[in-house]
């Protein structure tokens, strides 16, 4: 069987193919071919669930290692129990399990697609939850040091989609820390741990701040992101994609437009809406359909997803892209950021 492309390993299903395919199923294959790409000098890039990828047609010229798998690790401590998950176990088993064990931190996370050592790259959130609140430890491989480290949740740096392995770059889409495995430190209990977004609050019949039963405001965040095409479902279009495809800007007091949502933060900047200034700027559900033979558009249920409605192409969709940010930009003097990882490619 020949090496699959990139597009058969991304959730955009875009991306030419690797000049070396490699399948990693635990840390010592990850560490074991990682030391050789290095050694030989050749570009290496990591593909767990590829739902944060965005590939260029040409594919890559370099080693892709598909991680899968590698298994689950418990320790139960009185109140607590602790989870260590292998950086290539799929994320929302993960969740799926904590939710039906009484494992409480982690349920609002659901739906999310892609592997679990991607979490704390990016340190992944959603519905007021982000993996940071929960994680204990992160165990990566040092490709300068060519060896095993254990960075503590305060060393990792984590902030808003940010973290030390998203910052410490090798090149433009590899860190130095590969992610090994991650352990998460989680309490017991039936219920959730307080609810923080108001959005899930109000599908759940609760207020901000209260709980709600773990399987509950699980089922209602994969209801919530299904109504946005943010589950995955080979059959729709709008899940073609790789999430929001845009992060939410910081910016002065002074820059925020009249009327946008406006979250303060503690350097006294605020955090508003990506989509509230796609959709102001022109940019509606499915902006791009109605061009003749359109292959890529924005999402007809969510204006933060870019979406391959079949046959499309990476510099297509980077088209749009740009024909998006470019749009913000001039209209409210905003530049958003894409939040994939752009490879071999560029905005």
């Amino acid at each position: 069987m020949p090496d699959p492309a990139l597009a058969d390993l991304t959730t955009l299903r875009l991306g030419g193919p690797a000049r070396r395919y490699v399948v990693a199923p635990d840390a010592e294959a990850i560490a074991e071919a990682v030391g050789e790409a290095d050694l030989a000098g050749d570009p290496l890039l990591l593909v767990g669930g590829g739902s944060n990828l965005v590939v260029a047609d040409d594919g890559f010229a370099g080693t892709v290692l598909h991680l899968t798998g590698g298994g689950v690790r418990v320790v139960e401590t009185g109140d607590e129990v602790t989870v260590t998950v292998a950086a290539g176990e799929p994320w929302d088993d993960f969740v799926a399990r904590a939710v039906a064990e009484g494992w409480v931190g982690v349920e609002a996370l659901s739906g999310i697609p892609g592997t679990s050592g991607a979490t704390p790259i990016q340190n992944v959130g959603a519905y007021g939850q982000e993996v940071a609140q929960t994680i204990s430890s992160v165990r990566v491989w040092d490709r300068l040091l060519r060896g095993e480290r254990t960075f503590a949740a305060e060393e990792c740096g984590f902030s808003y989609r940010q973290s030390r392995f998203k910052a410490d770059r090798v090149d433009a889409w590899s860190g130095r820390h590969l992610v090994l495995d991650v352990t998460f430190r989680l309490s017991w209990g039936a219920l959730s741990a307080p609810v923080a977004y108001a959005e899930l609050a109000r599908t759940l019949g609760v207020v901000v701040g209260e709980r709600a039963p773990l399987a509950a405001v699980r089922e209602a965040v994969l209801d919530l992101r299904r109504s946005k095409g943010m589950v995955l479902d080979a059959a729709d279009h709008d899940t073609w994609s790789a999430g929001s495809f845009f992060t939410n800007p910081f910016v002065d007091v002074a820059d925020l437009p009249a009327g946008a949502p406006s979250y303060p933060q503690p350097d006294g900047s605020v955090k508003t809406s990506a989509a509230w200034l796609i959709e102001r700027a022109g940019f509606g559900k499915g902006f791009g359909l109605d061009r003749p033979g359109a292959q890529v558009s924005l999402s007809t249920k969510h204006t933060l997803a870019l979406t391959n409605r079949g046959g499309g192409t990476t510099a297509a969709l980077l088209g749009l892209a740009r024909e998006v940010r470019d749009g913000v930009l001039e209209r409210f003097g905003i530049e958003l950021v894409n939040e994939p990882v752009l490879v071999g490619c560029a905005l």
